[in-house]
């Protein structure tokens, strides 16, 4: 656990040094970013299943979040509190029905739950504000303290992500992540030993969901505006693409490739034309020559020492 406590430290340290705001805009959507792809990773590198899904359930936080506090004037950590309840109760119902299918059909199911969800956030207009956009989200405030900055929401954001980073760093490094790997490794005999697979699918489902309605609630009411665009099905593939590429199945593989690929864009912006082929050269490359992702090659290192 040291090596969390010196990542802690140096985010802590981050606004310190870093005063322009628009990379602690950046920064904070690494968060924001790394809060999803630790419950994929959990879900993918552990419990074995992929989704291409989970878009649905971010845009289910940012827009139940906001919808809730705009409609009803409810306070928006009430509104979140509800919204996570209902993301959650509705992915573990939905869980236990697509968690039989395997393989390539398991992903085109949740693709398939991307996609209605998408198709209903631009169809319903009168209340999500269809392609337009839904504006005048109110931001998170205790008391008269409001995270209404982007140094505010990088701290907030970056709270929550190191809370359940912690949390999952204790939980899967005892008993419950070694049966998760057991399944991922074979169904058959962890069946055999008495184990419940399908309830622990649903149960890593059920908390990745969890984690990506509260990444889209933190994003809605930190920029105060959503749309559809944000949660489509290329948010889902690009965040399993940052599984892949820190390392799926490890915790802070999700980390590595959030702080890699969230600001890549940014950074081949400069290439103008060519920023999409080098961003796909580079996204190859660490898949075809570091398949267990870039967090084994810090593991290689390490044992040769």
């Amino acid at each position: 656990m040291k090596a969390f406590w010196f990542f802690t430290l140096f985010i802590l340290l981050i606004p310190f040094v870093v005063h322009n705001p628009y990379y602690l805009n950046v920064l904070a959507f690494v968060g924001l970013y790394f809060l999803v792809t630790m419950g994929l990773s959990v879900f993918i590198g552990y419990a074995g299943q992929i989704s291409l899904g989970h878009g649905a359930f971010y845009a289910f936080g940012a827009y139940g979040s906001a919808l809730l506090s705009i409609y009803t004037g409810w306070d928006p950590w009430l509104a979140t509190f509800l919204a996570l309840v209902f993301t959650t109760l509705g992915a573990w119902f939905l869980g236990f029905f697509i968690l039989r299918l395997r393989g390539h059909y398991l992903v085109m199911a949740t693709l398939a739950v991307n996609l209605i969800v998408y198709f209903l956030l631009v169809e319903m207009e009168e209340i999500t504000g269809g392609v337009s956009g839904l504006p005048g989200i109110t931001p998170y405030c205790i008391f008269s303290y409001c995270f209404d900055s982007d140094r505010r929401n990088f701290y907030l954001i970056w709270a929550v992500a190191l809370f359940f980073f912690w949390g999952l760093l204790r939980l899967l490094s005892g008993r419950i992540g070694r049966e998760l790997k057991a399944i991922k490794a074979s169904e058959q005999a962890v069946r055999a030993l008495g184990i419940p697979v399908l309830r622990y699918k649903v149960a890593t489902f059920t908390f990745s969901a969890f984690l990506a309605a509260l990444a889209g609630a933190l994003y809605a009411h930190y920029l105060t505006f959503i749309s559809p665009k944000s949660f489509d099905i290329f948010y889902s593939v690009e965040v399993v693409t940052m599984v892949l590429v820190g390392g799926a199945g490890s915790l802070w593989g999700a980390l590595l490739g959030s702080f890699f690929l969230t600001p890549l864009p940014q950074v081949l912006s400069f290439f103008e034309e060519y920023k999409d082929i080098f961003y796909g050269a580079i996204l190859m490359l660490i898949l075809i020559f570091c398949p267990e992702g870039m967090v084994s090659l810090k593991l290689r290192r390490f044992l040769r020492r």
